[in-house]
């Protein structure tokens, strides 16, 4: 059999060519050195670009130092820090000590005579055309004012007035579907005399005829109230103008009472804010 040129190798065949064996210690040896020799290259030229931006650098150190046209250093030259701004010679602001004074409260106005000094009227006091609350409006029907108090009342309310000292009584009526209100609102010098007369309040108010509002309330039973602010105490009197009575359960005669008992009160504070107001634009 044959194997190719130089025939088979083994006992008593041709041997196959003797090849050397690496000297691997050898290798690294060399290629260690090399290495080393590569490294102290690249620290040398690091050294030396170093050497070289410090050698610049330094070059341009000392040319920054040279002298200018005048004599002096350039660096001395340049612009020093600005000085600060003194303190202003303006004079700081000074406030008073003295609290300015409070403002005019409306109900303090109206607790007084001497200072509730408006004009006073039905027409002043009650200057709309109707009595508005929420969604519900009475007409005005009818107004008076007296300064003989106990004339325009029934029963004792009269003499609860005169000996509280009420100076005027001024009346009006509204009037909504049927059912009609007389609110009297009566004037003292003082809150204090209002509040008594309004703690010691007897039925009642005289209703108000007029503006085609009949006679009512008064062979029948109807809805009363009595309150007070500032120097003024207000009673109201509301009930059918049919002449039907009002009943205990009655609501309709009872939501009219309060609605223009409310709008009565809204009118004398609007009569102490008009007040308050004007004092103050008085003191500006």
């Amino acid at each position: 059999m044959s194997f190719g040129q130089g025939g088979p190798y083994g006992p008593g065949g041709s041997q196959p060519p003797q090849q050397s064996t690496p000297d691997w210690a050898a290798l690294a040896d060399q290629s260690a050195a090399r290495d080393r020799r590569r490294k102290l290259f690249l620290i040398g030229g690091g050294v030396l670009a170093t050497a070289a931006v410090a050698a610049i650098v330094a070059t341009a150190v000392a040319s920054s130092g040279h002298k200018g046209k005048g004599g002096g250093d350039a660096a001395g030259g340049l612009p020093s820090p600005q000085d600060l701004p003194s303190e202003s010679a303006t004079a700081e602001p000074s406030f008073s000590d003295v609290a300015p004074p409070a403002p005019p409260k409306p109900l303090d106005i109206i607790s007084s005579a001497r200072r509730d000094k408006a004009p006073l009227s039905p027409a002043t006091l009650f200057p709309e055309k109707s009595a508005a609350k929420d969604d519900r409006s009475y007409a005005k029907a009818s107004t008076a004012a007296t300064t003989s108090c106990a004339t325009a009342t029934q029963g004792q309310l009269g003499s609860v007035l005169v000996n509280n000292g009420c100076r005027e009584l001024l009346r009006a009526t509204f009037s909504r579907d049927g059912v009609a209100v007389t609110v009297g609102v009566a004037v003292f010098d003082s809150k204090a005399a209002a509040e008594r007369a309004k703690d010691q309040y007897k039925p009642n108010v005289a209703s108000l005829a007029g503006g085609g509002v009949p006679v009512f309330c008064r062979r029948t039973a109807c809805q009363t109230s009595a309150n007070a602010i500032g120097r003024y105490a207000y009673f109201t009197i509301s009930g059918y103008t049919s002449g039907k009575a009002v009943t205990a359960s009655d609501t309709v005669t009872l939501q009219a009472g309060r609605d223009v008992a409310d709008y009565t009160f809204n009118r004398i504070l609007a009569r102490g804010n008009a007040q308050a107001s004007a004092e103050a634009a008085a003191t500006d």
